[in-house]
């Protein structure tokens, strides 16, 4: 072997010593990572490392669920469709409820052409986890006056696990989103403000609201550089606070961007990432002010009316639109049809919708693989509709193909509930368990275990 070569041999080769160092120094730098104050400022650039990494080995857009054979209800339990549906909780409906048959109008007269609400205290969701949610309805709530911030809320909403060795943000990392009613249900039960949730909304009517000193928040889809570097669809909660139709666009307060207080959003741009939320928006308000709002919203004052609504506009959508507003439409129907109770239906759907997934494919408006972190209206259409093993797969595709942990908690849960339905009890415990170390003392995933006569 010539003595060039053996020398590079040998000085690949651990030296006694260099093991020894190597023996010490991994256990103490990962002590020391452990470290309360280090761990605080480190852990978000190990996490960013390791997620750039997954998403480079496994490209979420990639990620495909397929949807199985609907369930042949009669040949499984012997009995109709009507008789099974009434076995169901909640009680399920597939009978149209009387509904709209035109476009409505909240208010008799047109709003002016430009509002701009004063009063407006811009909140970002800078520094902390996943805060779009409490950053927003901090600046709902103290647009009426109410003096806590963003943390008071996410304590409630997003409180995380309960790790000792993590601060009050790092426990709340894991939950990558907040739900509308969950953020609504803050406002109801933890401050003397109220809040009203509708599906369905339109331009004319976030314009009245807002003109008359409501201001509105909208859940809505965008295309944004998320903190891995690529542009992907996203979810996002928008605080709506005013409107010019001179310059063609609502006045928002992007809790993401920088800056993002004032900004306009083209009236366009708006309303088509509003609908990939089924047009979903809250309203929160003082209760002496509850009339006032009540007529203003005209007819989507009437819940039912205004989940009736949204199915229209999302079967006109399905309709009308191409390609990856197709799928939103699609996606908006089986949203409408479970808001209704209409779980069969709902399941039809958001088949078709998921059918339509496998086709997107533009790199300009890559396919919504988050969808499912934001929505779980496919896990109520599939499991009252008795498709168990849909929701199962739905669950796994979404735990463990679209993010780089499994930490969703709603699709926990819902996979915890198929198994139990399923009779795989343990796990189901396991599912329920693991919800639990995301969100601690979550109601839903706590009774899941005490339904299974398990202590939680």
């Amino acid at each position: 072997m010539p003595r060039l070569l053996r020398h590079i041999i040998a000085r690949m080769r651990p030296r006694r010593s260099r093991r020894w160092i190597w023996l010490v120094a991994v256990p103490l730098l990962l002590g020391l990572y452990f470290v309360p104050p280090v761990h605080d400022r480190l852990k978000w650039r190990v996490e960013d490392l390791r997620t750039r990494l997954f998403y480079i080995l496994n490209p979420p857009e990639a990620a495909l669920f397929v949807p199985g054979r609907p369930v042949d209800v009669t040949a499984i339990y012997g009995t109709t469709r009507a008789q099974y549906m009434q076995t169901l909780t909640p009680a399920v409906s597939n009978t149209p409820r009387p509904g709209p048959t035109g476009r409505p109008t909240s208010t008799s007269t047109p709003p002016p052409p430009a509002v701009t609400l004063p009063g407006v205290i811009y909140v970002d969701q800078h520094e902390r986890w996943n805060y779009c949610g409490p950053a927003n309805l901090a600046m709902a709530l103290n647009f009426w006056g109410w003096e806590g911030d963003r943390d008071d809320i996410a304590e409630v909403v997003k409180p995380g696990s309960n790790d000792a060795r993590d601060d009050f943000i790092q426990r709340g990392f894991a939950d990558k989103n907040v739900m509308p009613y969950e953020l609504v249900d803050f406002v109801n039960e933890q401050t003397e403000l109220r809040a009203i949730l509708r599906y369905g909304g339109d331009e004319r009517l976030l314009k009245g609201l807002i003109a008359a000193g409501f201001p509105v928040v909208a859940e809505k889809g965008y295309y944004e550089r998320d903190y891995t570097g690529k542009v992907d669809w996203l979810g996002h909660y928008l605080f709506t606070t005013g409107y010019d139709d001179s310059r063609g666009g609502f006045i928002v307060q992007d809790a993401w961007l920088q800056p993002g207080k004032n900004l306009l959003s083209d009236y366009e741009i708006y309303l088509e990432g509003w609908r990939s939320f089924d047009y979903l928006f809250f309203v929160v308000y003082p209760p002496a002010r509850e009339a006032e709002l009540l007529a203003l919203l005209g007819p989507w004052a009437d819940q039912e009316w205004a989940k009736q609504h949204a199915l229209e506009v999302a079967e006109a959508e399905t309709n009308s639109l191409t390609e990856i507003d197709l799928f939103f439409a699609w996606f908006n129907k089986g949203t409408s049809h479970v808001s209704l109770l209409q779980y069969h239906d709902a399941a039809a759907a958001y088949d078709q919708a998921f059918t339509l997934y496998a086709g997107l494919g533009d790199e300009e408006r890559r396919p919504p693989y988050r969808i499912m972190w934001y929505q779980t209206g496919p896990y109520f259409a599939y499991y009252y509709a008795g498709r168990y093993q849909d929701v199962i797969n739905l669950a796994n595709t979404t735990l463990n193909e679209t993010i780089s942990e499994p930490t969703l908690e709603e699709s926990l849960l819902w996979r915890g509930r198929a198994y139990a339905a399923l009779g795989n009890t343990q796990a189901a415990i396991a599912d329920y368990r693991a919800a639990l170390a995301i969100h601690v003392n979550w109601p839903p995933a706590e009774q899941g275990l005490v339904d299974l006569g398990v202590q939680p």
